[in-house]
């Protein structure tokens, strides 16, 4: 299946990148799709539930793996659902958080002018950290693929990793750091934003409390398209 002619987004699919149709998922990173009359192993990073978007015969985007040698040449990057593409590389926040910062683009990001991605911090990995005039921005990134009812939520499975993420914000907040949390809804049919409290309540206490402490949330919607 061919692609559309490239556009001119922050993140370009590389080189060789194909339409395919989903076939099965198996183990969490495990998904097996079909393209012409072969049908291949995919990896997905995606360890969340995907809930709603995995349906057979379903039209996917995979794209070829950079890195010579890895077992699994394919990555699941896209999944078209009801004619709206959603994004489920949950590396595309972080490289395309990085990318709006190279060029200028969140307000938010306005007084740093250095950037470094996986920065440790206590016991945690948090995806990013600036320094500048403004000080010292701590920033962890979550993919949001899950829509209810217009409402994108988070997470879409229980999350004890995101609850440690948050409460190594607010611990940051509270030692007198800026921290924040960049929510990138990668699916266009979402007009708002909010915590999945009936999927994964405590991480939801956790998102309110957090606010609460001064932990920043920023929701963006993007445009996602093969």
């Amino acid at each position: 299946m061919g692609l559309p002619q490239a556009g001119h987004g922050l993140l370009q699919f590389p080189e060789g990148s194909c339409l395919a149709r989903f076939c099965r998922r198996e183990k969490r990173f495990l998904v097996e799709v079909q393209t012409g009359s072969e049908r291949i192993w995919v990896h997905s990073n995606n360890s969340g539930s995907m809930l709603g978007l995995l349906r057979p015969g379903g039209t996917v985007l995979i794209s070829p793996a950079l890195q010579p040698g890895r077992k699994l040449r394919h990555t699941l990057e896209l999944v078209q659902l009801d004619g709206i593409w959603v994004g489920v590389n949950t590396l595309v926040p972080n490289r395309l958080l990085r990318r709006a910062w190279e060029a200028g683009l969140l307000p938010e990001l306005d007084g740093y002018d250095q950037f470094k991605q996986e920065a440790r911090s206590g016991e945690s990995r948090l995806d990013a950290v600036l320094e500048g005039p403004r000080g010292t921005l701590w920033i962890e990134t979550k993919n949001v693929t899950m829509v209810e009812d217009q409402v994108a939520r988070f997470p879409d499975a229980a999350t004890s990793r995101g609850q440690k993420h948050l409460r190594e914000l607010i611990r940051l907040v509270q030692a007198g750091s800026r921290a924040a949390c960049f929510y990138l809804v990668q699916r266009a049919d979402a007009h708002c934003f909010g915590p999945a409290d009936f999927i994964d309540p405590a991480f939801a206490d956790l998102f309110w409390e957090a606010c609460d402490q001064g932990v920043e949330m920023w929701p963006y919607r993007a445009l996602v398209s093969p």
